[in-house]
């Protein structure tokens, strides 16, 4: 077929082009989104899966969702090295600016960039390129202390929201990366807005140590955010997601071939995006055939291993890399911690800073007390078929 046409296209939060399979998170997403613009709370919702699972493409789409709807969005990809104060700064100027261009809330999007700018120089933030020109409002969002600044800036926010009739959602991928103090207090920001009835939304999207993460920072948070899992999708959403787009382009797949595809991605959508990119490449004629989806199994595995795969296992240190070859070793995951141990000869104590560490690069996450698995699907495979001697 022509790859001009090729439907899939496979990349870091690329919009897929059939959602299959999430509607319903969707939906959940359109209805807060409509209430807030009400001024009725919604509880905040954070997306927890694995890697490549559609987290970002989710978070996306619900930013174009907020955008259609009339809601002022920031979005923000939480980094390893930077602070939440941070990454808020130039959002939270861009939104209020937005905001003030309504009559309305040019009176309270102007108390807002004061609090902004009392809690960048509060923080030392640096502007960069940004020019607050509004003088600091003293003894607003200034005290030093996060948990208490950070909810009186996103209430300056909430009102200048208010007035213009609109709403702020704030979007944060990677949300495992922030630090515990900085989770702590948006927590609390948020809890604060939802006691004020302020059109403001919060959609996050992290690993699925999330949950507890969010439970340690602050106990409350289980009753303030709704986690749905974003997981492989069930068979009949997987085949959607791959017959859709080639029948949107006048072809054709055979059963047998999605099938088949189901079977060698086990329904995670960022494989079933890269198999049927190749499939579509070797298809012959207008339809992709059983043979086209196992001929794409050789290609598809060396892209996912010398990208997808790569770009995580290059990050880990030659200590670290052991770590995960000796789970993959065991087999399938999840991996008692203490047989990882035994298996590098070495006791738990030992290696509780290795597995921390690991943990904290978003390799691998604890599902349970002292078991340990891969935040990426079928990394065991990866490792298996590149580090591991086949007998």
């Amino acid at each position: 077929m022509d790859p001009v046409r090729n439907p899939f296209a496979p990349g870091a939060g690329s919009k897929p082009p059939e959602l299959a399979g999430r509607e319903a998170i969707i939906e959940d997403a359109r209805i807060a989104i409509e209430r807030a613009l009400l001024c009725k709370p919604s509880r905040s919702q954070m997306f927890l899966g694995l890697r490549g699972v559609g987290k970002t493409v989710l978070l996306n789409a619900v930013e174009a969702l907020a955008e259609n709807r009339g809601h002022v969005t920031s979005m923000i990809e939480a980094p390893e090295n930077k602070s939440l104060g941070e990454q808020l700064l130039p959002r939270l100027h861009q939104a209020l600016r937005k905001l003030s261009a309504t009559a309305n809330a040019k009176a309270k999007a102007y108390d807002a960039l004061r609090a902004l700018r009392s809690f960048a120089s509060t923080f030392k933030l640096e502007y960069g390129d940004i020019a607050i020109a509004v003088d600091a409002e003293e003894g607003v969002a200034d005290s030093g202390d996060l948990e208490n600044d950070l909810p009186e800036l996103f209430v300056r926010v909430g009102e200048a929201a208010t007035a213009a009739g609109k709403a702020w959602t704030l979007l944060i991928d990677e949300v495992q990366y922030l630090s515990e103090k900085d989770l702590a207090a948006l927590i609390v920001a948020l809890h604060k807005i939802n006691q004020r009835g302020l059109p403001v939304l919060f959609f996050g999207a992290g690993l699925p140590q999330v949950a507890a993460l969010s439970g340690e920072a602050k106990s409350y948070a289980e009753r303030l955010f709704h986690f749905p899992e974003i997981g492989a999708l069930p068979e009949e959403d997987a085949k959607a997601a791959i017959r859709q787009p080639v029948t949107d382009e006048g072809a054709f797949v055979d059963e047998a071939a999605l099938i088949e595809i189901f079977a060698k991605t086990r329904g995670y959508p960022y494989f079933l995006q890269e198999w049927g990119h190749q499939c579509w490449n070797l298809a012959a004629g207008d339809t992709i055939t059983v043979a086209d989806a196992q001929l794409a199994e050789t290609t598809t595995l060396k892209r996912l291993d010398e990208g997808f795969f790569k770009v995580r296992f290059d990050r880990l240190t030659p200590k670290e890399r052991e770590y995960v070859i000796a789970m993959a070793k065991l087999g399938n995951g999840p991996y008692r911690s203490a047989d990882v141990a035994d298996a590098l000869g070495e006791t738990l104590q030992s290696l509780g800073p290795r597995r921390a560490q690991i943990i904290s690069k978003g390799m691998i996450y604890s599902p349970s007390h002292g078991d340990v698995a891969f935040t990426v699907p079928m990394f065991n495979d990866y490792l298996i078929r590149n580090f591991i001697q086949q007998p």
